[in-house]
């Protein structure tokens, strides 16, 4: 089941309801690029060692993170091969090798050639299709419910027209006809902020995910098919339609796109940027709906090549919640991946992510983790959150999103963490914020569903894309601005809250469920607030 940060949940646990580049890298998460793992990293009990007891000799992905020049690149490449593996693509401009190998040793082998920094298997469960399951599942808008909604919408904007005027055929409403279900929007000033500006049509958001129906009327007008692709697998594929959700119920990427551009067209809802381009890199897999890191690497990459401005990363990187630098596997992971998100960066893109939906702080001694490696049987470990990390969301210069409701408060599941969450965004929250003025009096998020449907969620996933509109109107407003300052000027038009003067106990059991550290300038909860959609246009 995919690491999504929205209302799926899988297992035990989740979702309520997500200078050189290698020199860069080590001064960021702290690796030490050129130095050789130690042997008892593989002593048995290890990843590398549980991996090779249970695929024996089935085929694994790997990712083998190289110096940059081309001619370690060419010697890895032969390494690679002497060891049996396969390489299935290069990424040269970050040192990046997604290969397949049945070698139980081909990781270990591979760590110890000259000019490799880290090397490991990206799973722990051998290349073949895998069962999907789900837990939960949205709440879907009825076709008369969307005809009631229009129906209303459209009396509603007859009594705000001048006495004797016409809408004309066409013309964008007031307000879109299943808006008024869509307190976030309110909640953030982004109905206000779209009468002022919409956001260009020169800012792409990348929704990294599952896919995108582009299909879907209020996502087509908005759609950017040029910058779209599959990614899954390591290796983009442009072809038409590529980058489109493998399965129907694979429809969290197009929940996601809704929510930060769905066109105000008169058709539906609307999204926090209904002015900018959105496209869709597809990342998970097809049956087991995954999001490996050989995908995610790709996603990243593809999008700075292709002029995306922001991306929108509403999960956590397969099969590890939290990657320990001191396993090689996982260390080879958070390697790659950083390196793709850097290169991001460094050509202008700016990348956010959901803080996750297990109520973790990430600024605790330590997580109990029960979840991981979610492609093969889980073992319950006890992590620093300081030194094994939630990727993408804990790399350096990915903004980390955690999730309100329609009181402004936490959601319930949202994780958190001072200093590591650096903006709030309504997520939702459909057991103790339900609003009392919307038709559905539904907690969640509604957005747009694959097949011209809608439905409501909630989850860090919906937050991240809230931000993610927010940052694309910042991105409309100041066009010059790279990275670094969208994130600085994101900040700085956030509403915080500060930490709640009651303790944080939502269900009222008596049971405090979660301890917000920090002031009002940047807290574990909000970190430095809550994003303003009108004071994006307007400041």
């Amino acid at each position: 089941m995919a690491h999504l940060r929205s209302s799926r949940t899988s297992r035990s646990r989740r979702l309520a309801l997500a200078m050189p580049l290698g020199v860069v890298l080590a001064a960021a998460v702290g690796f030490a690029p050129g130095v050789a793992t130690a042997a008892p990293l593989d002593a048995p009990g290890s990843t590398t060692a549980r991996a090779a007891d249970t695929a024996a000799a089935a085929k694994l992905a790997y990712v083998v993170n190289t110096r940059t020049d081309a001619k370690t690149i060419a010697a890895v490449k032969k390494a690679i091969a002497k060891a049996d593996g396969t390489v299935v693509v290069t990424y040269k401009k970050i040192g990046v090798i997604v290969a397949h190998s049945a070698n139980p040793d081909f990781g270990k082998q591979l760590r110890a050639v000259r000019g490799v920094h880290s090397a490991g298997a990206t799973r722990t469960a051998p290349l073949t299709p895998a069962a999907t399951t789900q837990e939960g599942a949205p709440t879907f808008l009825s076709k008369a419910q969307q005809r009631a909604a229009k129906e209303q919408a459209s009396k509603e904007q007859g009594k705000s027209l001048p006495q004797g005027a016409a809408s004309g055929k066409g013309a964008a409403p007031a307000q879109e006809p299943l808006e008024a279900d869509q307190w976030d929007l309110r909640s953030i000033g982004a109905d206000k902020a779209a009468k002022i500006n919409p956001g260009s049509k020169k800012v792409t958001v990348g929704v990294i995910d599952t896919g995108v129906d582009d299909t879907h009327p209020d996502l087509a007008p908005n759609f950017s098919a040029k910058q779209s692709a599959s990614c899954v697998g390591g290796k983009a594929d442009t072809s038409a339609g590529a980058w489109r959700p493998a399965k129907p119920d694979h429809y969290h990427g197009t929940h996601v796109a809704g929510e930060i551009a769905a066109a105000r067209n008169n058709v539906g809802v609307a999204g926090v940027a209904p002015g900018v381009q959105v496209a869709g890199i597809k990342v998970a897999d097809p049956v087991s709906e995954l999001f490996f890191p050989e995908s995610v690497v790709c996603a990243f990459v593809f999008a700075a090549d292709n002029g995306i401005e922001i991306t929108n990363n509403s999960y956590y990187v397969d099969p590890w919640l939290y990657n320990c630098k001191d396993d090689p596997d996982q260390r080879a992971i958070l390697d790659a991946v950083n390196r793709a998100q850097l290169y991001a960066q460094k050509k202008g893109t700016l990348n956010l992510a959901s803080a996750g939906n297990s109520n973790h702080d990430l600024d605790a001694d330590e997580i109990v983790d029960t979840s991981s490696p979610d492609d093969s049987t889980p073992v319950t470990r006890t992590i620093d959150p300081h030194k094994c990390l939630d990727v993408p969301a804990q790399l350096p210069g990915v903004v980390t999103v955690s999730a309100t409701g329609v009181y402004n408060a936490k959601s319930y599941y949202s994780t958190y963490g001072n200093g590591v969450v650096d903006i709030a965004a309504p997520g939702g929250d459909r057991r103790y914020q339900l609003p009392t003025d919307t038709p559905s009096k539904d907690g969640g998020i509604l957005s747009t569903m694959p097949g011209g449907q809608y439905a409501w969620l909630q989850g860090t996933s919906m937050a991240s894309p809230h931000a993610a509109g927010v940052a694309a109107l910042l991105k409309s407003t100041h066009p010059k601005a790279g990275p670094a300052e969208l994130q600085r000027l994101l900040k700085r038009q956030a509403d915080n809250p500060g930490c709640p003067t009651k303790p944080y106990d939502p269900d009222g059991d008596g049971k405090v469920d979660a301890v917000c550290k920090g002031d009002k300038n940047r807290n574990g909860f909000y970190g430095h607030g809550i994003v303003d959609a009108l004071d994006a246009v307007k400041k």
